[in-house]
C-alpha cells in the first residue's frame, strides 16, 4: 500500500488525495479519440459531473446505471456517482429488453445513462420499448409505469430524444451547483457504503446484483496493484469491459490508486490493443484469455512493438498453460499475474506475484491477498480438508460483498453465518499456501461414478499444437449418467479430426476422460466479459447428441 495514500477512505477521498500526488502527471488517454487528461483535468471533470447528478437530484444511496461500452462518459461517471455517493449499477453491453428491464426494476434504478446503440442494437428502441411515456414527458418527470422508480434518463452521445437529458445538460446542470455542496456529500460519505452494484454475468443462472462498498473496492485494487509493483510510471492499456469487476476495479480504480496512466480501448478490438500498447508504449495490459488468444494470432501481431510491456493480468476464466507462456515469451509480458475471484468477492482472492515462478504462474493461480482468508473445503461435510486434497474454495475477509441486493436468501447459501463467501469452485491449496483451481462444483461430470473435471481434459487437450483452444462441458447419457463433449477451435491454417483428437488422447489420459462427443466450432458462446457461457455450450451439446442418436 502506498504510504502516502488514507489507509481506509471514500473513493472520492482517494481520487482527491491522488490528484495532490500526481496531479500534473498523465490520468487518461484514449488513444481512439486522441483524448488526454491529466489526473487533475480527470478529477476536476468527475467534479462538473457529480454535480450535475445531484442537481438532478441524485441522492446518498441513490441507484444510477450505466449502460455503455468503454466510452469516456463512462469513466467519469464512474468516478462522478462515488463522489455524489449514489450506487452505480453496471449493465452488460451485450443485455437486450428483457434483460435491461429485469435489471432497472430489480435494481431500482433512478437515473439510467446510456449511448445510442451498440453492434447494430439500439439502445434507444430498447428503453424506448420499455417505457414508452418517454416519448411523451419533459427530461427528469419520467412516469413510467413498468418502472415507476426510474425518472432520469441521459443519453451522451447521438440526437437529442424526447424524455432524456444530453451530456451536454448534465454538465450545465453541474455549474448550478454550487462547490460547497459537492464537497458536503462527499464529506456525509462512509467507506462502508455501498457504491457499486455488479450484476452476475450469468454464465450459470439468472443476474443478482452483488453489493461492493468503497472500502471493498479500494482494498482490491491497491492489493493487487501492489501483487503487480504497480506504480505513477505505469500505463495500463484497458481493454476488458467497465462494466465488469475486471475493468472498473482493476483496470480504472487500480491505475487512480497508485497514480497510474489508464489507457482504455471503447471496446476490444485485437489490432487496436497492439496499436494502442506500442503508440502509448503501454507497460502494463488486462485480459481474459480469449482475448490473449486474439492478440497472439492476429496477421498484424508481429509487426508491432510491444517491448515497453512487463506486467498485467490474465483472469476472467480459466487460464491455459500453453497461453500462458506465449503471453510470457512472445509478448514480452514476463511479470504477467494470474488473478482469480469472482464478482462476490471485489473480484479478486487470490493472485500470483510479478517475481513468482514461472511454474506458480502457469500452474496456481497465487495466494490469497493481504488480510484476505483462503480454506478449501469437502462440499459434503463442510468440514476443511487436508493440504493438497480438492474441495470448495471459500474465502473471508475485506473483499467480501454485502450481499446480494433484495435476495437474502441467496446471500445466505452464499455468505455462511461465520462470514465465509462459497465459490462454487473446486481447488486444491498446496503447502505454501498457492491455490490452483481444478473446476467448479457445476461444471464436473460425473460418469459412471468417476469424477471428472473440465478442466484437466482442456488443459491436455491445449498441448496439441493444431487447437487453440478448448471448451470441455458433459452431456446426459443414458449408460453413464453423463459423458465428456469437447468444443474444439483449430489453429488458423491447420487441419483436425475426430479421430486425430481420440488418438492424441488414447493412452495420455484415462479413457473415461476422452471426449465422447467432439465438435469443432469457429467461436464459443461468451458474456460481454469475456467470459464463455459453458451452460449453453452444454445445451449445444445435448442437441448435436440427440442428432447423433438421430442418425
Amino acid at each position: 500500500m502506498d504510504r502516502s495514500l488514507s489507509p481506509f477512505v471514500t473513493i472520492a477521498t482517494l481520487l482527491d488525495e491522488v490528484v495532490a500526488l500526481y496531479g500534473e502527471r498523465e490520468g487518461v488517454v484514449y488513444p481512439e479519440k486522441g483524448l488526454r487528461w491529466s489526473y487533475r483535468q480527470f478529477r476536476d471533470q468527475c467534479d462538473q459531473v457529480a454535480k450535475g447528478l445531484i442537481k438532478l437530484g441524485v441522492k446518498k444511496g441513490s441507484h444510477l446505471a450505466m449502460w455503455a461500452t468503454n466510452h469516456p462518459e463512462w469513466l467519469f461517471t464512474q468516478f462522478a456517482s462515488a463522489k455524489a455517493g449514489a450506487v452505480l449499477v453496471t449493465v452488460n453491453t451485450n443485455y437486450r429488453t428483457k434483460e435491461l428491464a429485469y435489471l432497472l426494476e430489480q435494481s431500482d434504478a433512478e437515473t439510467l445513462i446510456l449511448m445510442e446503440s451498440y453492434q447494430g442494437a439500439s439502445y434507444i428502441e430498447m428503453i424506448q420499448e420499455i417505457c414508452p411515456e418517454l416519448n411523451h414527458c419533459p427530461p427528469g418527470e419520467l412516469q413510467s409505469r413498468r418502472l415507476p422508480r426510474l425518472k432520469n434518463v441521459v443519453l451522451f452521445d447521438g440526437e437529442r430524444r424526447p424524455g432524456m437529458f444530453t451530456w451536454k445538460d448534465l454538465l450545465q446542470l453541474g455549474d448550478e451547483l454550487p462547490e460547497e455542496e459537492l464537497r458536503g456529500r462527499e464529506a456525509s460519505l462512509s467507506p462502508d457504503d455501498v457504491i457499486n452494484m455488479q450484476y452476475t454475468s450469468g454464465t450459470t443462472g439468472f443476474p443478482k446484483g452483488v453489493m461492493l462498498t468503497h472500502a471493498n473496492l479500494i482494498h482490491n485494487a491497491r492489493s493487487i496493484t501492489d501483487r503487480m509493483k504497480l506504480t505513477e510510471a505505469d500505463r495500463l492499456c484497458i481493454p476488458v469491459p467497465f462494466f465488469h469487476c475486471f475493468g472498473c476495479v482493476m483496470g480504472t480504480l487500480a491505475c487512480v490508486t497508485r497514480g497510474a496512466t489508464m489507457v482504455p480501448l471503447i471496446k476490444f478490438d485485437p489490432l487496436r490493443v497492439l496499436e494502442s500498447v506500442e503508440k502509448e508504449q503501454c507497460t502494463a495490459i488486462h485480459g481474459v484469455p480469449t482475448m490473449f488468444i486474439a492478440e497472439l494470432n492476429h496477421p498484424e501481431f508481429h509487426h508491432y512493438d510491444l517491448s515497453s510491456l512487463r506486467t498485467g493480468i490474465m483472469a476472467g476464466s480459466n487460464c491455459p498453460r500453453e497461453v500462458m507462456k506465449k503471453v510470457m515469451e512472445e509478448m514480452g509480458v514476463e511479470e504477467i499475474t494470474i488473478a482469480y475471484g469472482q464478482t462476490e468477492s471485489s473480484p479478486v482472492i487470490t493472485q500470483t506475484k510479478r517475481d513468482d515462478s514461472v511454474t506458480c504462474r502457469v500452474e496456481t493461480v497465487g495466494k490469497a491477498l493481504p488480510g484476505v482468508e483462503v480454506k478449501v473445503i469437502d462440499p459434503e461435510t463442510g468440514l476443511d480438508v487436508s493440504t493438497g486434497a480438492q474441495g470448495e474454495v471459500c474465502t473471508r475477509g475485506p473483499h467480501v460483498m454485502k450481499g446480494y441486493y433484495k435476495m437474502k436468501e441467496a446471500t445466505d447459501q452464499s455468505i455462511d453465518t461465520e462470514g465465509w463467501l462459497h465459490t462454487g469452485d473446486l481447488g486444491v491449496l498446496d503447502e505454501e499456501g498457492y491455490l490452483s483451481i481444478t473446476g467448479r462444483l457445476k461444471d464436473m461430470i460425473i460418469r459412471g461414478g468417476e469424477n471428472i473435471y473440465p478442466r484437466e481434459i482442456e488443459e491436455f487437450l491445449y498441448t496439441h499444437p493444431h487447437i487453440l483452444d478448448v471448451q470441455v462441458v458433459g452431456v446426459f447419457d443414458e449408460k453413464y449418467g453423463e459423458e465428456v463433449s469437447a468444443f474444439i477451435r483449430i489453429v488458423e491454417g491447420k487441419k483436425l479430426s475426430v479421430d486425430e483428437v481420440t488418438m492424441y488422447c488414447q493412452g495420455q489420459i484415462a479413457h473415461y476422460k476422452i471426449p465422447r462427443f467432439i465438435h469443432f466450432v469457429d467461436a464459443y458462446p461468451m458474456t460481454a466479459s469475456g467470459k464463455v457461457q459453458k451452460f449453453k455450450l452444454r445445451q449445444l451439446a445435448e442437441e448435436l447428441r440427440k442428432s447423433v442418436w438421430a442418425t
